[in-house]
């Protein structure tokens, strides 16, 4: 049964109406991962080597913050992990057992890459506590809890997935252990170091992330079991409808009324509302430039490219994904007697009111000198009168619908790749640090601020021949967009 599964899975891959971007995209996963393979290999080797050469005693080192390297492993699971999608509906009416369903999906998360990765540090590790002469049972012992504590982390992303409730609460608590050690109030890693140490000095110790694992896994496997109906757990969530009216938009006429839909979007869902979230982020992005933190993004380029993200959070992770953001509705849309140009300006309309409010709350930057502000308004001039364009042309490639439910792949995925999209990428970041890197350069900060300035301007004044174009390449891929959408694998 477990083949037959496989097979299903290999066809809706292939016939996928994305099926060149998620072949594409497979292949650079595929090179990041043999980076990361690289680079985790690299740190299993030589981190006990190079504690040993510190004249730190490597174990107890490494068992001493282990609590923050599983932390960080699951924090990292819950923003990034996809669960894995099946196909489940269908299968419910053949004969086939609800649990051989529930084995397979949860097998699938197992030989996850967010799984796998780790096993590239913990074997080499292993294998230089052998090669010292520790002794060969305690190293193996310590070994299976670590691989076992890997994979609770798995099931315990699969438990809390997409329950913020759970989630940001936990998070907050080893937050704010993390701030108390750093500034030295209270160390966690005093009762949490010799509790991993347990796990190479005792024989039993490692029985408790084995039966923790097991006893995960078992719950993993009974909620998923019992919710397998389509009158539960597979049933659509309905919320209690609320009016919003948002009248004052009605002077706006057709335009308005898009600009409502976004708002309640933003407000509404959770990928959406995590796009301000990632917004407001991006605000803070520029103190890793600004403050002198790390000395090679002091360069000029790399200023005004902190800057461009200040000022355009919400425009890349909002921007990229029009009109992947209406896919659930996007047929209905289409049908109506609408205007694209009216659609297309309620999103640009979206991302400009929303830059210029993050130029404003980056006002704060005037503490490191007027010039580092400075960097930010032409940023934010350039962003509006060029990188808003880039954007919209960019978002009629995206041909893959968004879950609106989800927290996932904020800062984008599959969803927005494709090879057009990537070469605009390159006038969104690499033109204005060419810019004003010329500017600077050449004559002084100044002249760099208005060759960015004069290029946001040009860009500005050329809005409508800009957006006719736009609209002729919206239309052009209308049913491309509308098909591609229908694909729900």
């Amino acid at each position: 049964m477990f083949k037959h599964f496989i097979r299903l899975e290999w066809k809706a891959f292939i016939r996928s109406a994305s099926f060149g971007a998620n072949l594409a995209i497979k292949i650079l996963m595929g090179l990041a991962a043999l980076y990361f393979a690289v680079m985790f290999i690299l740190l299993g080797s030589l981190l006990y080597l190079g504690l040993e050469k510190a004249e730190m005693d490597p174990l107890p080192t490494v068992s001493r913050f282990m609590i923050y390297y599983f932390i960080g492993d699951l924090v990292i699971r819950y923003f990034l992990q996809q669960m894995p999608v099946m196909n489940i509906r269908p299968l419910l009416s053949l004969p086939i057992k609800r649990s051989t369903i529930v084995h397979f999906t949860l097998g699938k998360t197992i030989i996850s890459f967010f799984n796998i990765v780790h096993l590239f540090f913990v074997i080499p590790f292993t294998i230089v506590m052998l090669y010292k002469g520790l002794p060969v049972a305690q190293v193996l012992l310590w070994h299976i809890a670590f691989v076992s504590l890997i994979f609770c982390n798995n099931f315990i992303n699969v438990l809390v997935n997409n329950n913020d409730r759970i989630f940001y609460p936990i998070a907050g608590v080893i937050i704010a252990a993390a701030l108390a050690q750093y500034y030295g109030w209270y160390d966690i890693t005093v009762y949490t170091g010799p509790f991993f140490l347990s796990f190479y000095e005792t024989y039993y110790a490692f029985l408790i992330p084995v039966i923790a694992l097991a006893a995960l896994y078992y719950f993993s496997f009974s909620y998923f079991e019992k919710n397998l109906h389509l009158d539960t757990g597979l049933a659509k969530k309905s919320d209690i409808a609320k009016t919003e009216d948002f009248n004052w938009l009605n002077r706006f006429g057709t335009l308005g009324t898009f600009l409502k839909n976004d708002i309640r979007l933003l407000k509404r869902n959770k990928r959406s509302r995590g796009t301000v979230i990632m917004s407001i982020v991006f605000i803070f992005y520029g103190m890793l430039f600004f403050t002198g933190a790390i000395e090679q993004y002091s360069s000029p380029a790399w200023q005004i490219f902190a800057a461009i993200f200040v000022s355009g959070g919400f425009l890349f992770t909002f921007g990229q994904f029009v009109p992947s953001w209406d896919s659930s509705y996007y047929q209905l849309m289409m049908s109506q007697n609408i205007s694209y140009k009216e659609y297309l300006s309620s999103k640009w309309w979206l991302m400009v009111i929303a830059t210029f409010v993050s130029t404003i709350i980056a006002s704060f930057y005037l503490y490191f000198g007027w010039e580092i502000y400075m960097l930010i308004v032409v940023g934010a001039i350039y962003n509006i009168g060029v990188n808003s364009h880039l954007v919209l042309l960019g978002g009629a490639f995206v041909k893959t619908p968004i879950d609106l439910t989800t927290h996932k792949a904020v800062f984008g995925d599959k969803q927005s790749f494709n090879f057009k999209t990537i070469l605009l990428s390159l006038p969104k970041l690499l033109l204005p640090m060419l810019l004003y890197a010329a500017g600077y350069y050449t004559h002084s900060a100044e002249a760099g601020f208005l060759l960015v300035t004069i290029a946001g301007v040009i860009g500005f004044a050329l809005r409508d021949r800009v957006f006719n174009m736009i609209e002729r390449i919206y239309k052009t891929e209308k049913y491309k967009t509308i098909a591609a959408y229908k694909q729900k694998n």
